[in-house]
């Protein structure tokens, strides 16, 4: 059966059984296949989150017997002064040996399957722990800033070495800051780690080998919190690269190589392919593991790294296992059966398009594959998405799109229920759209509780009575009698949902839904299919009405990653104005003012006065120099407040449902849902999962 009509069967025909497998997965039996709050995965049972401050160095430390006879300093010398020691509450320590055999999804090989790094948290400056609600030290051992949050100083953890065992020094930040984001070299740009309020960059500057100062031209209080988001390193893929391991890389630059090629630095060439030590066994890395071998079609063989700077609470040197072997698949279903056939040890269900339907399935096979589900929160507040193009081209449907009310109508007319029920099998809470509900402004106190309940609830009622009454108060009604409503000025309403054509199929059946339930209150809306390549420049550039097949999570206060709240950038709800606003400060905005704003390049336009956009450009430029976090956090809850008044501006369907993670059940050390924080926190990939979870702590129960 094709993997269309399978998926299709599912969703048409299992929604019983799969809200029965769920609930199933969350209370536990006696199968082994489902997480049940014991020590199956070789968790502290009922011990949840990560201590804060960190823990006591150990007093002696332990190697892997692998490592013996292979010609390295001992154990002590190979770690620094003081080493990262795992602060999670549900480890214990391990044996030592053994492959974890993974696979992950890519339709163009290893190489693009940017997931892979995911797993590894080693080339953070800084990291999140409980879910996001703390930042701790990772390669930064301690730091500081002063009264405005100015400048920060960052103490690295002295005796950090590379995988090859060379030192570690703040000179591996400044060379890549230097000779590639000052430089502007393959495609690199400035984090936003690094800016300041005002859009300008901060002055870096190495005090001495393990001491980075970063001085702002206004406060830049989210220094921190961004730090810790994603996993960085790399090439770039995963956040921002912040290092390189300078003494390797120096061969491949023009100004210290030799014979080194002009396009050096294009995407794709010399210097990216030997940055990555995902793919180079070459490259030094920070991280676990380290690059063993790598062949685009099959896959990625990573080993030990005998220099990692983390340890357990008793002097284990991680990582535990030796070998990691990431198999590439290109059809999702031939991976599903993998997992079900028990040649996967750990899935981690996002990367491999393994979702809430296919949990019956991966229960009904894990006694014979010896694997259990484990369900972790998605911390999505959303779910599938859908919204307007703020900035459509088309003067009538623009002027709709911006009145609330028309929003607000079509959010009353969706039959969210249905879609909790076809699409996500009754799990999750029904919303009307926000930002992640464990974002830290609501988790805060009760006030930031109470404001996420009143955005979640805010137009999530299924009302189609209310919408048709909205729709008539804006004089969009059916004037021929043909059963569809048009515009005020008597135009035909016609709508589209823009989907890009390799749509999931979450997102085709809840598109569906709201088609049906459009037509049922007197609006036409058709599905247009767009290729992927093309949609990204007809979306920025106003000429698509509506998109779907995304959603909303974020990490930490939202300003963290405020895409979805203001519009800042150009691929969400207000594509020219986010560009305008991303143009602030080049002087890109003071050229081509006598051009339709859909003509200039890139399409831009300004915020209408006193419109809801530049009072949310407004407060989003107070909150992000607010050095007082609950100032600024009451500064994110004003903007959330205009997101209830004069929104929805974007739609959710279903928040904070699970994300499928599938083990076997003697890997120990895999997290169950109970032993986290939040419950998990899965989606967004500036809170890296499993990375912040430490996989390098899983463990073989029987190694061999």
């Amino acid at each position: 059966m094709n993997r269309m009509s399978r998926r299709t069967f599912l969703y048409l025909s299992a929604v019983a059984a799969g809200t029965w497998s769920l609930n199933a997965c969350t209370a536990g039996d006696d199968s082994g296949s489902t997480s049940d709050g014991g020590n199956r995965g070789g968790q502290e049972p009922g011990r949840s989150g990560s201590a804060v401050e960190p823990l006591p160095k150990p007093t002696t430390f332990q190697q892997a017997p692998s490592l013996e006879g292979q010609d390295l300093p001992p154990v002590e010398e190979r770690l620094p002064e003081n080493p990262y020691v795992i602060p999670h509450s549900w480890v214990q320590p391990g044996k030592y040996g053994g492959t974890i055999n993974m696979n992950v999804f890519s339709s163009t090989g290893a190489a693009t399957a940017d997931s892979d790094r995911e797993f590894f948290y080693g080339h953070s400056p800084l990291r999140f722990l409980n879910d996001g609600k703390d930042v701790v030290g990772g390669l930064v051992e301690s730091w500081e800033t002063n009264d405005d949050a100015s400048e920060w100083t960052f103490r690295f953890r002295k005796g950090l070495k590379w995988s090859d065992g060379e030192a570690w020094t703040t000179e591996n930040i400044i060379w890549w800051w230097q000779e590639f984001v000052l430089a502007q070299k393959m495609a690199v740009t400035p984090p936003d780690e690094t800016r300041s309020g005002k859009g300008n960059l901060a002055e870096f500057e190495a005090v001495d080998e393990t001491t980075l100062k970063l001085t702002f031209d206004t406060p830049a209080p989210l220094t921190a919190d961004r730090m810790a988001a994603y996993v960085n390193g790399a090439i770039g893929k995963n956040g921002a690269i912040w290092m390189m391991p300078s003494h390797y890389l120096k061969q491949f630059h023009p100004d210290s190589g030799k014979n080194v090629p002009e396009d050096w630095d294009t995407v794709g060439g010399l210097m990216e392919s030997k940055a990555d030590w995902h793919r180079n066994p070459d490259c030094p890395t920070m991280t676990g593991f380290k690059c063993k071998s790598f062949d685009n079609t099959s896959g990625v063989v990573l080993e030990r790294n005998p220099y990692y700077y983390a340890v357990m609470p008793n002097g284990d040197q991680l990582p535990y296992v030796d070998e990691i072997q990431i198999k590439v698949i290109s059809d999702a279903e031939a991976g599903k059966l993998q997992v079900q056939q028990g040649s996967v040890d750990y899935c981690h269900g996002p990367f491999n398009q393994i979702a809430l339907g296919d949990v019956q399935g991966l229960r009904d096979s894990s006694q014979r594959a010896g694997t259990e589900v484990v369900l972790w929160d998605s911390g999505s507040g959303t779910g599938s998405i859908f919204f307007f193009n703020y900035d459509y081209i088309d003067d009538d449907l623009r002027a709709l799109i911006r009145e609330p009310k028309f929003r607000q109508a079509v959010s009353h007319a969706f039959n969210r229920e249905a879609v909790q029920k076809s699409v996500y099998f009754n799990t999750g809470e029904r919303t009307t759209g926000t930002h992640s509900p464990k974002a830290a402004e609501f988790q805060v106190d009760d006030t930031g509780a109470a404001l996420y309940r009143q955005w979640r609830d805010a137009y999530v009622e299924y009302n189609p009575d209310k919408a048709k009454q909205m729709l008539d108060e804006l004089g969009v009604k059916d004037t021929d009698g043909d059963g569809l409503r048009e515009l005020p000025n008597g135009k035909k309403l016609a709508l589209r949902i823009d989907v890009q054509a390799d749509a999931s199929v979450e997102s085709k059946t809840k598109d569906n839904q709201l088609i049906s339930d459009l037509k049922a209150v007197g609006i036409a809306m058709t599905s247009n299919p767009i290729a992927p390549q093309a949609f990204d420049d007809q979306w920025k550039s106003g000429k698509l009405i509506a998109h779907s097949n995304w959603e909303v999570a974020n990490v930490g206060i939202s300003l963290i990653q405020p895409f979805w709240l203001i519009p800042v950038e150009a691929t969400r709800w207000a594509p020219l104005e986010g560009q305008w606003y991303s143009g602030l400060g080049t002087g890109s905005n003071d050229k081509e003012t006598d051009v339709d704003p859909w003509e200039r390049r890139p399409p831009r336009m300004d915020a209408e006065k006193d419109g809801p956009i530049a009072k949310l450009w407004d407060l989003y430029n107070r909150a992000r120099v607010e050095p007082d976090r609950m100032k600024q956090i009451e500064l994110v809850w004003e903007i959330e407040k205009l997101h209830i008044s004069d929104g929805p501006f974007f739609m959710g369907c279903v928040a904070n449902y699970p994300q499928v993670i599938v083990a076997k059940t003697d890997l120990r050390n895999v997290p169950r849902k109970e032993n986290l924080a939040l419950g998990g926190l899965v989606n967004p990939w500036g809170h890296p999962t499993p990375a912040v979870y430490d996989p390098e702590c899983f463990y073989w129960e029987n190694p061999s």
